[in-house]
C-alpha cells in the first residue's frame, strides 16, 4: 500500500513538470517578438562574412575633421612676431647644436638666427597641445607624402609643410579659398589637373593633391634652385620671390631677402621649420604623441561601378559614415558619383574592402532600389503636403530665445561642439566672446542650431517593403513628427529596433559621434515625413532566415550571456548591436578585457 502511494506520487510530480516544462515553452514562444526583416537586412543577410575587426576610433576621427588647430596654427604664423623674445626654457647653445644636426641630413640650409629661436619657443610654450594631435594625424597623413616625394625626388621635409598649410586637414578652406591639405587656389587646382566640380574637389585628395604638390615644387626649384626660396614661392607666389631678389640687389638666399617679402611669408618658412624641430625633438621637450588607430596601410581602394552614398555604404558594411567621409575627403556631397568613360575609387578599411568586393552585385542593387524609394518618397511627400504639419522655424531675429545650452565636458573642444549642432567654431566663439579655442570643463556654452530647411526631403519613416504592401491595400498616408526620450536600459540598437530604423540613421538624424547616449537626451528618431501605415495582414519574413544583425535585446529586459571558448569582449559585443565594450565592462564591473570561458555576463542591465 505505501509502494502504491509513492508510486502514484512520483507519477503525479512527473505529470505536473511536463505540465510545467510545456506551459514554459509555450510562454516562451509566445513572447519571443517576431523579427520582420527590412530589405537592408535581407540584402546582408546574403553577405559573405569576415572577422577581422574594424579598427575605428571615433574620438581620433573628430580630430581629423576639426578645424580648431587649422585655425590656430593660421593664426599664428600670419600673426607670430619674430623679434619678440618668449621664455621658454631652451638654451640657445642646445639649440644650435640640434640645428646644425638637422641641417646635416637635410637639403634645406637650416641655420640658427634669433626669429627662428623665437618661433620655436612661441610654439613649445603655446601649442605642445596642438603639436602631440597633430603626430597623431601624421601617421596617417606623412606616409602618403613619403611615397609621392621620394618617387619624383623631392624632400622629405617638405611633408611638415602641409602641418603649417592645413594643420593636416584635408577639408581645411583658407579665408581666400585655397582648400585641402596642400591648400590649393581654385585656379592652381586647375592648372595641376585636379578635377573640381559638383561632386568632387580633388583638391582634398591626399593622394592627387600630394601629387600636384610635388610637381609644383619640382617646375619652382628648377626655377630658383633653392628649397627655402620654393617654399617661400608657395606661399606668395613666384612673382614675389623675384622682386625680392631684384630689391636686395640680386641675392638669393632666403634669409638675406626675407625683409624683402610679404610679412605673412616672412614668417612662413621660420614656421616650417619651427614644425620641423619639434617632430625631430619632441622626445626632449615632452610632447606626448596621441596614437592613430587607423592607419594609411590598413586601407585600400575600389572602383565603384555605379553611383552609390556614403550612408549607403555605411549601412550596409556596418561603419560610421564619418569614417567614410575622412577617408574620402574629396567628395564633396558624401556621393560617389558615376560618370560615362571615368573611374572613381572609394578608400576603405581593407575588411570592408573584403566585404564591397565580395558583394558588389547586391551592394549595387541595394543602392538602386534605396535610391528610387527616396525618389518615390519624395513624390509622395510632395503629393500630400497639406497634410505634413510643418515643422517649428524659430525666428531668425537674434533673441536669447534662439540659443541652446551646452555644458563642456571632458574631451570636448570647439570643432567637436560645432560637428553635433551643425555650426562653425568662428559662430560659437562669436556668440560666447571667446577670443581662443579653449573652453573650460563645466562651462556652459550659448549655441544656436543650424535651422531646419522644409524644403530638404525627409527621411522615410519605418520599413519601405512595408510601405509598399500598405499602399497596395490603400491604407491612409500620415505625417509623423517622432521624438524620443532615452530612458535606463536604452541603447541605440535598442532603440532602432524598437522603431524600425538603423543605428546609422539615429546617429546621422542627431549628429552622433558614438554609440553612448544619456538618460533624458531627446532623439530624433524621424523628421516630418510621410509615412504609409501599414494593414495588420503584413507578410512576415520567416525567421528561419539569417538576419546580417543579431537580435538586439529589449531595453525593458537584462540578458545572460555565457562566455565560450575563443570569445573576447568585442566578439561579444558585436552579437548586440548598438552594445559596445565599455557598456559591457560597466554593466559587469570589469576593469580590463580578461574574461574567461563559462564566465557570466549581464548584457543590457
Amino acid at each position: 500500500m505505501i509502494v502504491m502511494k509513492r508510486l502514484s506520487l512520483v507519477v503525479s510530480a512527473l505529470f505536473s513538470i511536463t505540465m510545467f516544462a510545456q506551459e514554459t515553452a509555450k510562454a516562451e514562444f509566445e513572447s519571443k517578438p517576431i523579427v520582420k526583416l527590412s530589405y537592408l537586412d535581407s540584402i546582408k543577410s546574403t553577405f559573405k562574412k569576415d572577422d577581422l575587426a574594424s579598427k575605428v576610433d571615433s574620438l581620433w576621427m573628430n580630430e581629423l575633421v576639426s578645424l580648431d588647430i587649422y585655425d590656430d596654427l593660421t593664426k599664428d604664423i600670419q600673426t607670430i612676431n619674430k623679434d619678440v623674445s618668449v621664455d621658454q626654457e631652451l638654451p640657445t647653445e642646445l639649440l644650435k647644436q640640434r640645428l646644425a644636426a638637422m641641417n646635416g641630413k637635410s637639403p634645406f640650409e637650416i641655420e640658427y638666427n634669433q626669429g627662428l629661436e623665437n618661433v620655436i619657443k612661441s610654439f613649445l610654450k603655446n601649442r605642445k597641445k596642438s603639436f602631440s594631435r597633430l603626430m597623431a594625424l601624421s601617421e596617417y597623413y606623412f606616409p602618403i607624402f613619403e611615397e609621392t616625394f621620394a618617387r619624383q625626388n623631392i624632400p622629405l621635409e617638405i611633408k611638415y609643410l602641409a602641418v603649417v598649410e592645413s594643420a593636416l586637414n584635408p577639408k581645411a578652406v583658407s579665408k581666400m579659398g585655397a582648400t585641402g591639405l596642400w591648400q590649393f587656389m581654385y585656379g592652381t587646382g586647375k592648372q595641376y589637373a585636379l578635377k573640381i566640380d559638383s561632386y568632387i574637389d580633388e583638391r582634398s585628395d591626399p593622394l592627387k593633391a600630394t601629387a600636384a604638390c610635388s610637381d609644383y615644387m619640382n617646375k619652382m626649384f628648377s626655377i630658383f634652385g633653392d628649397w627655402e626660396l620654393v617654399l617661400a614661392s608657395y606661399n606668395s607666389g613666384p612673382g614675389n620671390v623675384t622682386k625680392a631678389i631684384r630689391r636686395s640687389g640680386g641675392k638669393t638666399s632666403y634669409w638675406d631677402i626675407r625683409n624683402y617679402l610679404p610679412k605673412e611669408t616672412q614668417g612662413y618658412v621660420p614656421a616650417f621649420l619651427a614644425t620641423m624641430y619639434l617632430f625631430e625633438y619632441h622626445k626632449e621637450h615632452g610632447i606626448n604623441p596621441e596614437r592613430a588607430v587607423v592607419k594609411n596601410f590598413e586601407t585600400d581602394t575600389v572602383c565603384v561601378k555605379n553611383q552609390i552614398s556614403f550612408k549607403q555604404l555605411a549601412d550596409l558594411l556596418d561603419m560610421p559614415q564619418s569614417q567614410i567621409q575622412l577617408l574620402n575627403p574629396s567628395y564633396k556631397m558624401n556621393v560617389v558619383p558615376f560618370y560615362q568613360g571615368e573611374q572613381h575609387f572609394i578608400r576603405l578599411p581593407k575588411d570592408k574592402i573584403a566585404t564591397f568586393v565580395s558583394n558588389e552585385s547586391q551592394i549595387y542593387a541595394y543602392a538602386k532600389y534605396d535610391t528610387e524609394m527616396k525618389s518615390a518618397n519624395s513624390r509622395l511627400a510632395v503629393k500630400y503636403a497639406p497634410k505634413v504639419k510643418p515643422a517649428t522655424i524659430k525666428p531668425s531675429n537674434g533673441d536669447a530665445d534662439d540659443f541652446e545650452f551646452y555644458k563642456v565636458r571632458k574631451g570636448d573642444n570647439l570643432g567637436a561642439i560645432a560637428d553635433k549642432y551643425n555650426v562653425s567654431v568662428a559662430n560659437i566663439k562669436k556668440w560666447n566672446n571667446l577670443k581662443t579655442n579653449a573652453v573650460a570643463i563645466g562651462r556652459s556654452l550659448k549655441i544656436k542650431p543650424e535651422e531646419e530647411t522644409p524644403a530638404k526631403a525627409a527621411p522615410i519613416v519605418d520599413k519601405r517593403e512595408e510601405a509598399i504592401a500598405s499602399n497596395d491595400d490603400k491604407a491612409k498616408p500620415t505625417a509623423v513628427d517622432m521624438d524620443y526620450v532615452v530612458v535606463a536600459g536604452d541603447n541605440l540598437g535598442s532603440i532602432a529596433k524598437k522603431f524600425g530604423t538603423t543605428i546609422a540613421e539615429l546617429k546621422e538624424l542627431n549628429n552622433l559621434t558614438s554609440n553612448n547616449i544619456g538618460l533624458g537626451k531627446t532623439l530624433i528618431i524621424s523628421k516630418a515625413a510621410i509615412v504609409i501605415e501599414e494593414p495588420a495582414t503584413t507578410a512576415i519574413a520567416s525567421n528561419s532566415v539569417d538576419t546580417f544583425k543579431k537580435k538586439a535585446p529589449s531595453k525593458n529586459m537584462s540578458e545572460d550571456y555565457y562566455v565560450k571558448k575563443g570569445d573576447s569582449l568585442y566578439s561579444i559585443s558585436k552579437k548586440y548591436p548598438g552594445v559596445t565594450i565599455s557598456d559591457i565592462k560597466k554593466w559587469n564591473g570589469i576593469k580590463d578585457e580578461d574574461i574567461k570561458p563559462g564566465m557570466k555576463l549581464k548584457i543590457n542591465g
